[in-house]
């Protein structure tokens, strides 16, 4: 293969929602692309929070371009107003996506990437870096040249931890068999790690919200198991979100529905806890403590997010934001602080560009810790990026994205209803 630049594929890290859109406007740019997926199969991340039914429905979550491509080779599109589940997101819009014959033959499985350089360059090295082709280096030892890179890879792998300054609290490595990661399948495939234990959930998004709601209905089940929720704010309002108010009736009805079981006593709240230590019991239980109260579980779900992981970019020259750990200019307008998953103004290429011309972290990793980011999101930064690449600016600065205001960010809605009115989604008012 030429290692000229303008010869060379664009390289996208991942076959999730985000990298598999990219891929969809790379081939309507006439971009040759080459997708690299760790998985066996496309959006292998999602498929394990498949059980989760989407806030929003179907006409928010699939991509324009993509959504030309499966027309055009027969698609039939689901009903627009259904609220998706991970799963039905895989199977009926994603994998179907990927096996198209203008995507698939440029997507690699079970290739994962350890690193991502300039061919024959440190990042010390400014002469003739520019028009340096990008090297892409994999697990396996293969090198593949690059004229671009788009990592949309996400931080699913990257869970944060429990302790609350950042790093494992004291006893968590120990305790680690006794603690699930965020959105097991409760009623599902897990169903018998959770019933009749006391399980401890902890974190206040809504990943913790989803799980609580499905313990509370396990609960129901089997009435031996008991459901705490720990949470380091002195009060769970956040978590609330806008309830009724909220511009996604599914959203809102989370929020709903928790309050309802804490004020119940279905669910034991525990406000102002910061997990500090924790230490085996008996019985194979966990004596979970915040330095002055202790809870003794026998499971914990670890749901206090994600974050990103640049290590594979460690010899490019990034500018992220010392805080967030997104790039320095997006860091302002994701800031949790003062944005939910609405209230994020539009962003595109120029926020999301690097000192290292051609690499782009896209999708949730593009967000670092944030946790306000949304599908619709993804897909109009990768739209940006790849007009971007194609030289065409006008298109690329041309970011329009129109979001609910109110709420986090991922939920599990009134179980037996997937339907809502049109009008709310990730990207339309």
């Amino acid at each position: 293969m030429s290692d000229r630049l303008e010869d060379l594929p664009v390289v996208v890290i991942g076959a999730g929602p985000v990298g598999l859109a990219a891929a969809a406007h790379l081939h309507e740019r006439g971009l040759p692309f080459t997708v690299l997926e760790a998985g066996d199969g496309p959006a292998a991340a999602v498929a394990q929070w498949g059980h989760v039914r989407l806030f929003s429905p179907w006409r928010y979550n699939v991509d324009r371009a993509a959504a030309r491509l499966l027309r055009d080779a027969g698609w039939v599109e689901p009903d627009p107003d259904v609220l998706p589940t991970g799963g039905e997101l895989v199977t009926d819009y994603l994998r179907p996506l990927a096996d198209l014959p203008a995507v698939k033959p440029n997507i690699r499985y079970g290739a994962r990437v350890r690193a991502v350089t300039r061919l024959g360059l440190d990042r010390l090295r400014t002469a003739g870096r520019e028009a340096t082709p990008f090297l892409v280096r994999l697990a396996s030892g293969e090198d593949l040249p690059a004229r671009a890179v788009i990592d949309a890879s996400g931080t699913w792998s990257t869970p944060n931890v429990l302790g609350a300054a950042g790093i494992p609290a004291h006893g968590e490595a120990t305790a680690a068999e006794a603690v699930e990661h965020a959105l097991p399948d409760v009623l599902g495939a897990d169903r018998d790690r959770f019933a009749g234990q006391r399980v401890l959930v902890v974190g206040a998004g809504h990943s913790a919200a989803n799980t609580l709601l499905a313990l509370a209905e396990l609960a129901e089940q089997v009435p031996t198991t008991k459901v705490s929720w720990a949470i380091r704010a002195s009060s769970p309002t956040r978590t609330y979100g806008g309830e009724t108010a909220d511009a996604l009736p599914a959203r809102g009805a989370l929020g709903t529905r928790l309050r309802e079981h804490v004020e119940a006593g279905r669910i034991d709240l525990i406000t102002g806890f910061s997990v500090h230590h924790l230490a085996l019991a008996a019985g194979g239980a966990v004596a979970v403590s915040d330095g002055t109260r202790t809870v003794t579980v026998d499971r914990i779900v670890s749901a206090t997010g994600f974050r990103p992981d640049h290590s594979i970019a460690t010899e490019l020259r990034l500018d992220l934001d010392p805080i967030m750990g997104s790039t320095r200019a997006l860091a302002p307008l994701i800031d949790p602080n003062e944005h939910s998953c609405g209230t994020v103004p539009p962003h595109g290429v120029d926020e999301l560009s690097h000192p290292e011309p051609g690499f782009y972290a896209i999708g949730v990793k593009s967000y670092g810790r944030a946790p306000t980011f949304l599908m619709a999101t993804g897909y109009e930064q990768a739209r940006s990026v790849v007009a971007a690449l194609r030289g065409d600016w006008t298109a690329a600065r041309d970011v329009q994205l129109d979001l609910p205001e109110t709420g986090v960010c991922n939920s599990n809605p009134v179980i037996g209803d997937d339907t809502i009115a049109a009008g709310g989604g990730c990207c339309g008012s």
